[in-house]
């Protein structure tokens, strides 16, 4: 299928969902709509800044200043253009993935030509030719547009599509060796949620790679850069809200203390839920730690060599353990995997997490039916399909990163396993 046509008809799925009758069920969904992220609830916000009353005096909207000026500007001006400016950001947000894909394969055929007379004489026919990279791009192309996950959040018009497309440009820019460019995305991105501020690690670490020199001026120069226009979107959203930094809580401050518990995808909500009132700061810092700071470094000195996977699993685990997460976060880390094809072969447990992701992804909307509306169900039924699929995410993401190490030690002491001449066995503790 060609390119352009992938495009057409990707498009055209998600503007006719957009323009279906059940558009508002889609929108509506808990996979789906977040308190952060619903269509809803930015409507409400814009339509609140409109009156002159603060969105952020309330408890309904969250998203950043930038977002209710781009959204007010678009509302009031050319309203009708909304289905197909999301169909066109999810679009925009494909083609910088793929483009993304071709850089990543050109770098990582430059590394291997770097490697290649240190890999095993067993292991030389592991080594990827170029016909082998070049098809990934396609792959990362075709998942990110036909994955149901992705379409379903353009679909219901959520804000992570914008998220999703800031990402995508910064990895591209970091994998082109563009500084600013990376930077001011990757700092738009953290600005509207937080959680993309892990990702500067991996770019920093690949900018370092692709423009020789010092490294530690480099990190240096990217780190400046990065908190130079993350102070600047903060700066100007101050602006816009007449230099009040309140909206500063009722958007960082509400993704890092989870006052809403609306049941969603992730593992917040019920844990929450159930919790005593003066063990709530306790657990909201442990689980705040865990997904912002309890595994970059450890990832970051193991994988420091492959920062295009570090970044592809940072994205992961901040789409499983953030306090709000939806679909669209999922289908966006799934798009990156193909990158990564020649390690499936490495992988133990690819049926097991395709099982587990059809099953939960059917069960979730049907479990919040029994639960909701005919009221055979309760929470426990809810996030056990939730806690079921973070486990799969979880044994996917594990497993990605076994197969490269176990890749990485075959092509290193070749592909036989033999010890004083007797069969022996790869085991990874």
């Amino acid at each position: 299928m060609g390119l352009m046509l992938k495009y057409v008809i990707a498009g055209l799925a998600r503007y006719w969902l957009i323009h279906m009758d059940y558009w508002q069920i889609i929108a509506n969904r808990v996979e789906i709509a977040t308190p952060l992220n619903s269509w809803k609830r930015l409507i409400e916000g814009v339509y609140l800044y409109d009156n002159n009353i603060n969105p952020y005096e309330g408890d309904s909207f969250h998203e950043s200043p930038l977002m209710l000026i781009f959204f007010h500007f678009f509302m009031k001006k050319f309203p009708y253009i909304l289905p197909l400016l999301f169909t066109i950001f999810d679009l925009i947000t494909a083609h910088l993935l793929y483009k993304t894909s071709k850089s990543f394969a050109t770098l990582f055929k430059n590394a291997q030509d770097k490697i290649k007379d240190e890999v095993n004489k067993d292991s030389k026919t592991m080594l990827l030719s170029k016909s082998g990279l070049d098809e990934a791009p396609d792959y990362v192309l075709s998942v990110y547009l036909f994955n149901p996950y992705s379409v379903l959040n353009c679909a219901g018009m959520t804000t992570t599509v914008i998220q999703n497309m800031l990402v995508a440009a910064s990895l591209w820019g970091a994998t082109s060796g563009q500084r600013i460019l990376a930077c001011a995305f990757i700092a738009l991105a953290t600005h509207q949620a937080l959680y993309p501020v892990l990702l500067i690690v991996p770019i920093a670490i690949l900018l370092a790679d692709i423009n020789k020199g010092c490294n530690k001026c480099s990190y240096i120069r990217t780190l400046l850069v990065f908190v130079l226009c993350w102070g600047f979107f903060i700066y100007i959203s101050a602006f816009i809200m007449d230099g009040s930094y309140k909206y500063v809580y009722n958007t960082y401050g509400f993704i890092l203390s989870v006052p809403d518990l609306k049941p969603n995808i992730g593992l917040f909500w019920y844990f929450f839920t159930e919790m005593f009132e003066h063990f709530r700061l306790l657990f909201v810092c442990a689980f705040q730690i865990n997904v912002l700071a309890l595994y970059i470094v450890p990832l970051t000195l193991r994988f420091r060599r492959e920062p295009v996977l570090l970044a592809t699993v940072l994205i992961a685990l901040s789409a499983i353990f953030r306090s709000y997460p939806c679909v669209g976060d999922v289908g966006f880390y799934l798009a990156l995997l193909p990158m990564w094809k020649h390690l499936f072969t490495f992988m133990q447990q690819k049926f097991i997490v395709a099982c587990a992701f059809i099953i939960t992804s059917a069960l979730g909307p049907t479990v919040w039916h029994l639960w909701i509306y005919s009221g055979s169900a309760n929470a426990n039924f809810f996030f056990g399909v939730t806690l079921s699929f973070a486990t799969a995410q979880i044994f996917l993401i594990t497993d990605l990163l076994f197969a490269y190490i176990k890749r990485e030690f075959t092509l290193k002491n070749g592909t036989s396993r033999q010890i004083d001449g007797k069969p022996a066995k790869l085991v990874l503790r």
